[in-house]
């Protein structure tokens, strides 16, 4: 089932990479500290609009395990940058991959081995675009079949980004987990934030770009369009208007 081994740079171990096959992409929201109390917010650095979501987010890296248990020729992706001048540079990527660890990958230790980061996005939108490359970056092909996985209320949106980059409906699927304490509070902002990748699909206005600015607060520069030329054209475009060059999944 698997090819040849690489080693994960963010964990310079031996990486058994799939033929060809299924991205599970779990987006980060925060990044932990404490790994014995991950199950509370004292383990985690949050903003203020995220008190009592710390224990949440486990249940979102939990169900990316449980699916990559499932679907054996998958890669399995935690996303998500620098965010948290608090946090150091560790990322939170890297911060879900280090839960995974602690609970021994929740029962499923085999998916260590086809489990990595992506550790550049700094928000939904990037977080697809950045999940599709990185997964190349590891596998040398873009997957047949993706798989988002994160709260239940931005499900629609992850569909706006899936629309954006023009990967086929049919091989995107979204799995909401569960939803934070405060969901009318959260559906009030997501259907904002929505409408705002409706009209700028790739985020490149000057108030989503400024957010990306603030949450790149280790000023941190990805290499994507070089590990990915497929999609340098993608990555560079603005829009508001879809981006119609040729893409690998056309």
């Amino acid at each position: 089932m698997f090819g040849e081994s690489l080693v994960s740079p963010s964990t310079n171990r031996q990486f058994k990479r799939p033929l060809s096959g299924t991205l599970i992409l779990v987006a980060g929201h925060a990044v932990p500290y404490r790994f014995d109390r991950l199950e509370s917010d004292d383990g985690w650095f949050l903003k203020h609009f995220q008190s009592g979501e710390g224990a949440l987010y486990v249940d979102h890296v939990r169900e990316g395990v449980r699916l990559a248990a499932e679907v054996i020729n998958s890669v399995l992706l935690f996303a998500g940058g620098q965010t948290d001048s608090a946090a150091g540079p560790r990322s939170e990527g890297q911060g879900y991959w280090l839960i995974a660890e602690h609970f021994n990958w929740f029962g499923y230790p085999e998916v260590r081995e086809r489990a990595s980061t992506e550790e550049f996005s700094l928000d939904s939108f990037l977080n697809v675009i950045y999940g599709l490359c990185r997964y190349r970056e590891i596998t040398g092909s873009y997957p047949e079949r993706t798989v988002a996985v994160g709260w239940k209320f931005k499900g629609p949106r992850f569909d706006l980004h899936r629309a954006a980059v023009r990967y086929p409906a049919t091989r995107f699927t979204y799995v909401g987990v569960n939803d934070p304490p405060r969901l009318a509070e959260n559906i009030h902002f997501e259907t904002v934030r929505r409408h705002g990748f409706v009209t700028d699909p790739y985020g490149t206005e000057p108030e989503p770009a400024a957010k990306r600015r603030a949450r790149n607060v280790f000023h941190r520069q990805h290499g994507y369009a070089s590990s990915c030329p497929e999609l340098a054209g993608l990555l560079g475009h603005a829009g508001p208007a879809l981006y119609d060059g040729p893409l690998p999944w056309d």
